[in-house]
């Protein structure tokens, strides 16, 4: 806060709405889709078939539900974007920094390399932010000696990476994002001494990192490493990444002369944490690994301010945490807001985004429309937490935050003596019969523990904000493969059904606690997983319907194909506009509509059974980490926008079946339309024929990998042959039943 010399007191924060001319065009818009929705729903019940075939009646039932399904999907679509707002700052004004603390966790180390955390970790240890009000904690669930190691040089790197980027102000302060980009970099820096120095820090980081990855290679830390620091004594023969003690080491505690970097400056404090894992106990993923970082910070530094970060997602915006504080400590709505929320954004996407990874729409739009209805949803990582929300604190009308004298603690107690008192706090056992992941924390029992304990803040009173400058405050790693992107949306999808399917349902839980819009808001993504039924329905009823020459839409000639045709091919046209509006290209958006496709029909599938199985007590609750090593000759064909399918993994086969089964649906209709002179196929079957194509085209790629490539990232023959038969088989029994 700051006040002016009127002594009025000027605002941090600033909330403009979007657009708001456009907004009633919008709404007239949304208001005649709405119609014409209501038009496809009086069609479905009022032409119900007379006929007592019973693959007719079914497959019309089955299409009646689907288009039920997704109109009702589309109206809570429009909770995010009937009203939408836009967030400015102004760091210029701040006058007090409050502590910080950031977290970021990692798992193993063979899917998630060293050098790679590393770069995230040394990316916000060199935050334009007072250093001695910065802790950096690294939580290591897999307890590898070799990520202490990295880490270790890591401290070591920063005495000189952090006065390079305070010299010549840099904005990239990941090491391997700066030298990639020398080009960029070297154009906002008018200094002689530049390139004299860009080519020192460059050969201190190579060096590091040869280190980091012969030791990868080793397997080990050679004996010589090991002497470098008393943390290694921490490691036994006999530990294993899912069975060891806690470990808490301090490599940077901010008091000793170790803790200067070359210029004599102090650096921020940097604690290497991995917490106790025995096989007997559940050890709840990341929302555990995250709740014993709250509390072995506590006592180290106690930063009101928690700052959550994946470990391949790096800073890009040195002023993210001003950003931040500026939400928080806003004199007039500051103290209501318990997280703020930066978007997720990838720096290795391709041109046109093969695999949709950048989230345009939900990033530029729907979760502005969020935040224009109480706060977005938290997306597990670039998220500014107050810790007194986070660990269950409800919010009342007479809180109010003093952020004046905030310091950290035990700042007479040495390392040593804060690691020994933090290790019990990171056991197994200390959370047995407390409230840590129901109230306290970040919620157990759900894959996506972030999206529902920001519901549980926001049900607790808080509100939460939605900042996206220009400049990106946080950039990770898209994947490289269709198979990644698909197992990552599985667990993605199958979280967040599973919150829809608990107590925290937002139509339940936050009844009367959240406004209405923001419910339907949340619901929109944790539907993700159902919404695989009427896709399902939409690409294999009606072309197994052309074999048997039964009609599922109007006529051509009928009144009624007009609100068919309004709402798709309006919903298309805007749906295109929109996505171009936020940044995208036309084939980037369909790219989108082909991923939409493919996740829907795999990786939600899978989610929904999975979800469901799991309510029955027939599967348990599961963490996939997505990994982060990519094969040379994958990445080479990604870049040149080349699907990689080489897996036989049940995905693929669903995937090619569904293409098969729409290629011979659009052959039959073609002999259909030749053998009827296609006057009489033309105006019962039309739209029939014209999903089948829409589907055909979406699945160049699928045809491509089956038929065509003969590189690695082919599709198996296996997969190629189980897809064709099984499409004939759905073809013959429908003709023979």
């Amino acid at each position: 806060m700051v006040t002016n010399s009127d002594c009025c007191i000027l605002p941090l924060l600033e909330t403009k709405p979007i657009n708001i001319k456009g907004r009633l065009t919008y709404q007239l818009y949304a208001t005649s889709v709405f119609v014409g929705i209501c038009l496809i729903w009086a069609y479905r019940f009022s032409h119900f078939p007379a006929t007592k075939d019973t693959i007719s009646r079914c497959s019309w039932l089955i299409m009646s539900f689907s288009d039920i399904w997704f109109g009702l999907y589309w109206i809570l679509s429009q909770s995010v974007r009937w009203n939408r707002v836009s967030r400015s700052t102004f760091k210029e004004r701040l006058t007090v920094f409050p502590a910080v603390d950031i977290f970021v966790c990692t798992a193993d180390t063979k899917i998630e390399p060293p050098v790679m955390v590393i770069n995230t970790v040394l990316s916000v240890l060199a935050y334009d932010y007072p250093p001695e009000n910065l802790t950096v904690y690294l939580s290591d669930d897999g307890g590898s000696e070799l990520m202490f190691y990295g880490l270790l040089e890591a401290s070591a790197f920063a005495k000189h990476w952090l006065p390079f980027c305070r010299k010549f102000r840099l904005e990239t302060r990941s090491p391997d994002a700066c030298f990639s980009n020398i080009r960029g970099v070297n154009q906002a820096v008018d200094d002689l001494q530049f390139p004299h120095d860009w080519l020192l820090i460059k050969k201190l980081y190579d060096q590091m990192q040869e280190r980091i990855e012969a030791a990868m290679r080793l397997g080990r830390v050679s004996a010589e490493m090991r002497e470098l620091h008393k943390g290694f004594d921490e490691w036994k023969s006999d530990m294993s990444s899912s069975d060891h003690q806690p470990i808490v080491q301090i490599l940077i505690d901010g008091r000793s002369s170790m803790s200067l970097d070359i210029e004599g400056k102090m650096l921020p404090k940097l604690v290497y944490v991995a917490r106790e894992k025995r096989t007997h106990y559940n050890h709840n993923f990341k929302a555990g690994a995250l709740n014993a970082l709250i509390r072995v910070s506590s006592v180290i530094s106690n930063g009101p301010i928690i700052l959550t970060v994946d470990c391949d997602v790096y800073s890009d915006n040195s002023e993210s945490v001003k950003d931040a504080m500026c939400c928080f400590m806003d004199e007039e709505n500051g103290n209501k807001i318990a997280y703020v929320q930066f978007p997720q954004s990838s720096y290795n996407v391709t041109t046109h985004d093969l695999y949709a990874s950048c989230f345009r729409v939900p990033n530029e739009l729907e979760m502005r429309g969020m935040d224009a209805n109480g706060g977005p949803c938290y997306i597990g990582s670039g998220c500014f937490h107050r810790r007194h929300a986070l660990c269950g604190a409800v919010y009342t009308a007479f809180f109010k935050q003093e952020w004046y004298g905030e310091t950290t603690r035990n700042e007479n107690e040495s390392a040593s003596v804060l690691e020994e008192r933090c290790k019990p706090l990171a056991s197994c056992t200390y959370e047995k019969k407390t409230q840590w992941g129901k109230d306290v924390g970040l919620l157990y029992g759900y894959p996506s523990e972030d999206i529902v304990t920001g519901l549980a803040m926001q049900c607790r009173g808080w509100k939460s904000v939605y900042l996206n400058p220009e400049r990106k405050g946080f950039v990770g790693v898209a994947p490289t493969t269709l198979l990644d992107v698909l197992v990552q949306h599985k667990r993605w999808s199958e979280g967040q059904f599973s919150i829809l399917m608990s107590k925290c349902c937002p139509f339940l839980y936050g009844y009367k606690r959240i406004p209405f819009a923001l419910q339907m808001a949340y619901t929109l993504y944790l539907l993700w997983a159902p919404n695989c039924l009427p896709t399902l329905a939409y690409v294999t009823i009606p072309q197994l319907c052309l074999v048997k020459d039964i009609p599922l839409f109007p006529k051509v000639s009928s009144f009624w194909i007009l609100p068919f045709l309004y709402v798709i091919v309006s919903q298309y046209i805007y749906s295109l506009g929109e996505f171009v509006l936020c940044g995208g290209s036309v084939k980037g958006w369909w790219n989108e509509q082909r991923m939409w496709l493919f996740k829907r029909t795999t990786s939600y599938l899978l989610a929904f059974l999975d979800t469901l199985l799991g309510k029955f007590g027939f599967s348990e609750l599961g963490f996939t980490v997505t990994p982060k090593v990519v094969d040379e000759n994958v990445l080479r064909r990604y870049k040149k926008h080349v699907m990689e399918f080489g897996s036989d993994s049940g995905m693929f086969i669903g995937l090619a079946f569904i293409a098969m089964l729409n290629l011979f649906g659009l052959f039959w209709s073609l002999k259909t339309m030749v053998m009827d002179s296609g006057t009489r196929a033309l105006d019962h079957l039309a739209l029939q024929i014209g999903v089948c194509i829409v589907v055909v085209w979406i699945n160049l790629p699928v045809y491509e990998g089956l038929f065509v490539r003969k590189d690695d990232g082919k599709m198996p023959t296996s997969v190629t042959c189980n897809s064709v038969i099984l499409a004939l088989i759905a073809c013959v029994s429908i003709v023979l039943f």
